[in-house]
């Protein structure tokens, strides 16, 4: 029986939560895919607490062909990558890819699948993208299917919007298990918090739900009074605006800078109903993140660079002795959006 095997049962009872990293994707001379330094880093990230939403947009997955995505995942699992703390991307403009992809990761017991809408035509139906995502749960057709909806409209310019998401509850309420907000808009968030999050009775602090700090709110909602098994779980694409989901029944972030500052998001999630100090770390985040948005910065692979550089070596990555090299970091496929990794493109 194979390792992974081991996990599916507990992956079955426990939603993922937290942090988790957009994984950046390495790559050699020849631009294939470099999948000893992307295993490498996976682990690195899961040393830091952080989850791997392997395949996101900061993983320029649709550069990625369907093969190329199995491949890396197949690579993962056998490098004995807890598949429970995965959430693979899997959304494709073709449904066969979708399911296939889905189906692979439902295999392997990852914890769920982010799943971009079809985003090639534009001006797509409610009812068009509602057929989308059922034909994809009826094709997979395993129970063990945890879907998040990707919404990052300044990129798929196509979006989930609240009714979709009622249509999908209401016709697969274990399949369709919540979604990763990258809208950039915190009003956009807290609409789908509003609308799905359930929570009991508040208890303890009474904390405002703005994004930007503390504001006078006599019923903040909280994520450890969400109904773990049946809720909605809400992920904001940015973790400038952790605290405040995490205030209104939020359950983590799914963040491009996670893959070099998932220590500190990590701590803030870990404290943020406890700590006195929760506002001045996600003050400390902010800073971070407009650095990374901040045109005159390099890139990001450039602090990767960096971080290597001082390191000397991936903690996870020594074979034989040998250092990895960091010029792999720095190539990435050519394409109209070659910055992506940029600072100024950090979207997810």
């Amino acid at each position: 029986m194979p390792w992974f095997r081991r996990f599916i049962a507990k992956e079955m009872t426990q939603r993922i939560r937290g942090v988790l990293a957009p994984v950046v994707t390495p790559f050699q001379a020849d631009f294939a895919p470099d999948s000893q330094r992307f295993i490498a880093h996976c682990k690195w990230l899961l040393s830091q607490n952080c989850g791997l939403a392997v395949f996101g947009t900061n993983s320029e997955a649709n550069s990625l062909s369907m093969e190329e995505r199995t491949m890396l995942l197949d690579e993962l699992v056998a490098a004995r990558v807890d598949p429970s703390r995965m959430m693979p991307g899997t959304g494709c403009c073709s449904i066969m890819e979708t399911v296939k992809l889905t189906a692979q990761a439902v295999e392997y017991g990852c914890a769920g699948v982010l799943m971009l809408p079809p985003f090639y035509y534009k001006n797509v139906s409610e009812e068009g993208l509602y057929r989308y995502f059922s034909e994809v749960v009826q094709r997979v057709g395993d129970a063990r299917l945890k879907i998040y909806l990707y919404h990052i409209p300044p990129v798929a310019v196509v979006g989930i919007t609240t009714g979709l998401v009622e249509r999908l509850l209401a016709a697969y309420p274990n399949a369709i298990a919540g979604m990763k907000d990258s809208s950039g808009d915190w009003n956009n968030t807290k609409t789908f918090l509003d609308a799905f999050v359930r929570v009991g009775p508040t208890v303890g602090d009474r904390r405002g739900d703005s994004a930007s700090g503390p504001a006078d709110s006599l019923n903040p909602r909280r994520s450890s009074d969400v109904d773990t098994q049946t809720s909605f779980d809400v992920f904001v694409g940015s973790e400038s605006f952790l605290l405040a989901n995490m205030r209104n029944g939020g359950v983590g972030t799914i963040s491009a800078t996670a893959n070099l500052n998932a220590a500190a998001i990590y701590e803030l999630y870990r404290t943020w109903k406890t700590a006195d100090d929760a506002d001045q770390q996600q003050s400390k985040l902010n800073v971070m993140r407009q650095v990374f948005s901040n045109r005159k910065f390099p890139s990001m692979i450039a602090a990767l660079n960096r971080r290597l550089r001082s390191t000397q070596t991936i903690r996870h990555g020594r074979r034989c002795g040998r250092r990895w090299s960091n010029s792999h970091w720095n190539r990435q496929r050519p394409s109209p959006r070659s910055s992506m990794r940029s600072a100024s493109q950090c979207r997810d």
